[in-house]
């Protein structure tokens, strides 16, 4: 195979790094997408690939010959139903986070994958911005020394549109928000620490959003659109307000991981700025990234050795292309698995611890902040990053 022809299943907004694979002349080309929408699909067309072959039946996609992997940007509740028919068609899998929606969900994944043959991709685009990657060359470099605490602040400003206005708002759609959004926070704390986590204890709930609106209301058609600070004036458009919201927009997760790291993960939904923070402490420093400056600061402690000399500030090179150019680089990386077997910075694995500890801390919020295990790693899936 010189070439990957890509078909997309999920033509709406996360469909947009189809761009990044559509290289007709290149070694991959966007050739198809299915979505239930038709209006999705013809816009679809006329963004990436004129001629695309477009159906509103995802299935007609896994019969044909001329389709050899299947991109999933489907809402989170269907991921494993898309992900394990494509592979059961022998299509090679791209799957945006979260894998599923439920370990189990994730672990048949994985064995659906095992059992074709074929290649899956988890679409942990964090892993892939220079940001992150700088702070893991940090800490892999030992210059802070031992990992042995994380904490996270995750300030998700726009979070009231981006998660309250549509299906995100609803728990039977992601389980939780730590799912949707978490998902990629917590893969960051795995793969820096080098560490899987084993046990959590939480507390979350919904102290801005929901409440007694009609659950067919819409921003367009309420008569508080122009004092409602939740207003929406884009594409989604489902009240934030509305009765059958039950997502928690207010979270704090500790966790414990493999070695005895402690972490903990705050994330607020309703925050007026948007940025990540995390913070590794380790036996002889610390790092500490600044989302809005740019920058990582590497503070050094006494340690009998240089690296108490000197504090250390990195300045974050700007990158091209979307979520801070990781999505050209994590698409280059799909093609590069599929063409060459190479291997890309995430794993199957991986994606299914993400989604194993924010089902844990879920329960734990939802029974009243008990200790909950995670759920142990299936003896037929390596353990591996």
């Amino acid at each position: 195979m010189k070439q990957v022809r890509i078909a997309l299943i999920g033509a709406g907004l996360r469909s947009g790094i189809a761009k990044y694979w559509h290289k007709p002349d290149g070694d991959s080309i966007v050739v198809a997408a299915a979505d239930i929408s038709y209006s999705k699909l013809k816009e679809f067309q006329e963004k990436i690939n004129a001629e695309a072959f477009i159906t509103q039946d995802y299935k007609e996609l896994l019969q044909r010959d001329d389709i050899d992997a299947i991109a999933v940007t489907s809402p989170d509740y269907l991921h494993e139903e898309h992900a394990i028919a494509s592979l059961q068609a022998g299509k090679h899998v791209y799957c945006e986070k979260p894998l599923a929606i439920t370990v189990e969900g994730c672990d048949r994944i994985i064995e659906a994958a095992e059992k074709s043959g074929k290649h899956l991709m988890v679409g942990f685009n964090m892993r892939y911005m220079n940001m992150y990657r700088t702070m893991k060359g940090i800490v892999d470099s030992g210059v802070i020394g031992k990992i042995k605490a994380v904490w996270v602040r995750h300030f998700v400003g726009y979070g009231g549109y981006f998660y309250f206005h549509d299906w995100h708002a609803k728990s039977k759609n992601t389980t939780s928000l730590l799912l949707q959004k978490g998902s990629h926070d917590i893969d960051i704390i795995h793969w820096i620490t080098g560490s899987y986590t084993q046990k959590v204890s939480a507390f979350g709930g919904l102290d801005f959003y929901g409440g007694d609106k009609p659950n067919d209301l819409t921003c367009p058609s309420c008569n508080e659109r122009d004092t409602c600070t939740e207003a929406s004036p884009h594409t989604l458009i489902e009240c934030a307000f509305r009765e059958e919201v039950n997502v928690e927009d207010n979270n704090v997760v500790i966790m414990e991981l493999e070695g005895g790291i402690k972490a903990s993960y705050l994330q607020c939904h309703f925050t007026p700025d948007y940025q990540r923070n995390y913070t590794f402490i380790g036996t002889e420093g610390r790092i500490e990234n600044s989302e809005l400056e740019g920058k990582i600061y590497v503070k050094s402690r006494r340690s009998n050795s240089w690296r108490e000399f000197s504090d250390t500030t990195y300045e974050i090179k700007k990158a091209e292309g979307s979520h801070g150019g990781a999505d050209p680089n994590i698409c280059r990386d799909f093609v590069d698995l599929v063409l060459k077997g190479k291997q890309p910075l995430t794993t199957p694995l991986a994606g299914r611890m993400s989604v194993a500890v924010g089902c844990a801390a879920t329960e734990s919020i939802r029974s009243g902040g008990h200790i909950v295990k995670i759920k142990p790693i299936p003896t037929t899936i390596p353990k591996a990053f």
